[in-house]
């Protein structure tokens, strides 16, 4: 017995959890890119903002999902701290979307439907000819997985109804506030997703693994959900790790909203009242039947509570996450220095503080690309994890710069300083692209060490070559950013000349040393991977040459390639 319960468990937890990935996934391939533009249109407001991240987490089905979107778009500065704080208030409430799914869907014996849904979402996955249709089919089989998994563990839960000692310890532990939410904290950072461990709840719940005392068993489920709260902010956190200090801040700034809130509203749980309140607003007798949507409802009302509550306080808690996570020196130095709003009235002087910080942001591209191309070289996993870091700082300058010459740009302008202003905007964009690339070429550089790839000792003078002639092109660049210099502009066109001679060339050498087995396929694969991202680059550099030579003016030169290639 004990056997079947632990395979059932860990085997329907699994298919849950995998099927939950699936919906997810699936769900922000048909939404995702409209969602993301939605968080980023409709956060101004604090009440919009939750409003916004509750709807998101509802429609992906995975609060996790909405907080990594919202620490990534603060990491990029597309959000404040407090507007990403008021997301994932909202994401909170969203999550409590698939209990009530749970609750209800169960009612209805929907995993009698789990098998054809998975059988249609196949069919639609192999044989759906657009990529809304495979993503559709993967909901479906998620969906399908999901209720399957559910279907398994109320299986393998089924024998602790008559488990007298699983049933008192469960009761102790609910009993004891305290302990209860340490239990459901650990099972939910355990688990890594709170709609997994309330799923389990209600489950155990309903199959009588509490005991037939129905108001004794939401009382003593209460704890368990609460602590879940505080378990499923190890998410963000972890998201956090590889985001900048205002990343940290929005992840902190979930986790001290949960605890706290699980704080206050222990005390309501203790007198009892807690339990009254669910039982008030739950529709429904509190028997076995109704049991799992009690549950949802208790959730719920955590939630939705302690959102209001917040939402007044959502300064006081920005404050209080930034004297959690200080503002570093490091930090203070990394933000737009020359970007003076006073000056904006004078705008050729505003002009040429944008244009100190495109130099700036040019400089940063160049150490982020010779980082990469050093990383391959040298297999150095250090030099290719700091290039992130570099991108994130050039994402923000891109953002930073675009927004002052908008600013600028609806002021009244000189005919010389309007014809400029475009060229600058397509130049901060090359100067983005690049960063990309550099990236690009770090994660290659890590798939080779992950993978034990190496490069013959000709293809690493190659890509010295590279590394070298693409420095160059960029130090030619920076010097005609920064002194109009029209010279080094043209020497720049001269570097992509070679870039381009060198593509071919180099190309073909290594298709040659695959051919003679002195480098594996997967080598020469990265390798022509890694020339392609250079030279692409090459070409987002020319632009800025081209535009350069032309007084950065627009007069018949057309950039080489758009800034999105």
């Amino acid at each position: 017995m004990v056997k079947d319960m632990i395979f059932g468990t860990v085997g329907g937890l699994g298919l849950f959890l995998f099927g939950m990935g699936l919906m997810s996934d699936g769900l922000k391939k048909v939404a995702g890119q409209k969602l993301k533009s939605l968080l980023e249109a409709l956060t101004k407001h604090r009440v919009m903002a939750v409003v916004v991240g509750a709807l998101t987490t509802a429609l992906i089905q995975s609060s996790s999902a909405t907080t990594v979107m919202t620490v990534g778009f603060v990491n990029a500065g597309l959000l404040t701290l407090k507007q990403a704080l008021c997301v994932v208030l909202g994401a909170n409430i969203g999550t409590t979307i698939t209990a009530g799914l749970v609750s209800v869907l169960a009612v209805f014996k929907i995993t009698n439907y789990a098998l054809p849904a998975v059988g249609v979402g196949f069919l639609l996955t192999v044989l759906g000819k657009t990529h809304k249709t495979k993503s559709v089919g993967e909901i479906l089989i998620g969906f399908g997985m999901l209720f399957l998994g559910i279907h398994f563990m109320k299986d393998a839960f089924g024998p602790l109804k008559d488990h007298a000692d699983v049933q008192q310890a469960l009761i102790y532990l609910g009993r004891n506030p305290l302990l209860g939410v340490l239990a459901g904290t650990v099972i939910t950072m355990l688990l890594q997703s709170s709609s997994a461990s309330i799923a389990m709840i209600q489950i155990l719940a309903a199959g009588g693994a509490f005991g037939a005392d129905w108001p004794l068993v939401l009382t003593v489920t209460i704890p368990f959900i609460l602590g879940d709260n505080i378990g499923t902010t190890i998410t963000a956190q972890l998201a956090a790790l590889r985001a900048s200090r205002n990343g940290k801040r929005a992840a902190m700034g979930h986790t001290m909203f949960n605890v706290f809130g699980v704080m206050y509203m222990l005390i309501p749980v203790w007198l009892g009242w807690y339990s009254k309140v669910v039982v008030w607003i739950t529709p429904g007798q509190l028997d076995q039947g109704t049991i799992m949507r009690h549950i949802f409802f208790a959730h719920l009302v955590f939630n939705v509570f302690n959102t209001i509550v917040f939402i007044p306080l959502i300064s006081v808690l920005a404050a209080a996450v930034v004297k959690i996570v200080p503002v570093t020196e490091a930090e203070i130095a990394s933000r737009p220095v020359a970007l003076e709003k006073h000056l904006l009235n004078t705008p050729v002087i505003a002009l040429e503080q944008a244009k100190r910080e495109i130099v700036r942001m040019a400089r940063s591209a160049k150490e982020a690309m010779t980082r990469s191309i050093n990383g391959i070289v040298n297999n150095d996993r250090k030099e290719l994890g700091s290039v992130g870091e570099i991108e994130d700082f050039i994402d923000m300058l891109q953002l930073e710069i675009t927004s002052y010459l908008a600013t600028l740009s609806r002021r009244n302008l000189s005919d010389e300083v309007s014809n400029e202003l475009p060229v600058l905007l397509h130049t901060v964009n090359d100067l983005e692209r690049i960063g990309d690339h550099a990236v690009n070429i770090a994660e290659i550089g890590e798939r080779m060490i992950d993978q034990k790839i190496s490069f013959s000792d000709l293809a690493l003078t190659e890509a010295e070559e590279l590394r070298n002639e693409i420095a160059q092109m960029l130090d030619y660049i920076i010097a005609a950013l920064e002194n109009n210099d029209i010279k080094a502009a043209k020497s720049a066109l001269r570097n992509e000349d070679n870039l381009n001679r060198m593509q071919i060339d180099f190309r073909r050498s290594h298709v040659e040393r695959m051919t003679g087995g002195l480098c594996s396929p997967e080598a020469g694969l990265i390798f022509i991977d890694l020339v392609d991202n250079v030279e692409k680059t090459g070409d987002h550099l020319t632009n800025i040459a081209q535009a350069i030579i032309g007084g950065l003016q627009w007069e018949g030169v057309k950039p080489k390639i758009s800034p999105d290639s």
